[in-house]
């Protein structure tokens, strides 16, 4: 499998995270725009071919939070968590998962 794919993981509930905004960006091009589906996943997040550079996602997590019901300060802790990374191998398959909850997350490269 090659590409690029993401998993939001709300950590607060126990759940996937649907309805999330996410933005992926190019060395700073915005190249696809969407939002999480009932698993917490965002079909097609690539739409074009993965080059090797660097990339940023971006997740409104605060919007998110706030829509399910969490008394958030204002301004949030978290408001967009945003993750950098680079893509070395184009041949290659990229899983970003974003475990969050409203006051910390954790990330990785997944498989």
């Amino acid at each position: 499998m090659t590409g690029l794919t993401t998993h939001v993981l709300d950590t607060a509930h126990g759940r996937p995270a649907a309805g999330v905004a996410v933005r992926l960006m190019r060395e700073g091009r915005l190249i696809h725009q969407g939002v999480t589906n009932d698993d917490g996943r965002c079909p097609g997040l690539l739409p074009e071919p993965l080059e090797r550079g660097r990339y940023r996602i971006e997740f409104a997590v605060a919007d998110y939070f706030r829509a399910q019901g969490a008394d958030l300060p204002d301004p949030p802790f978290l408001d967009v968590v945003a993750i950098d990374f680079g893509v070395a191998d184009p041949d290659g398959h990229y899983h970003v998962p974003l475990l969050v909850s409203p006051f910390g997350y954790s990330t990785y490269r997944g498989s």
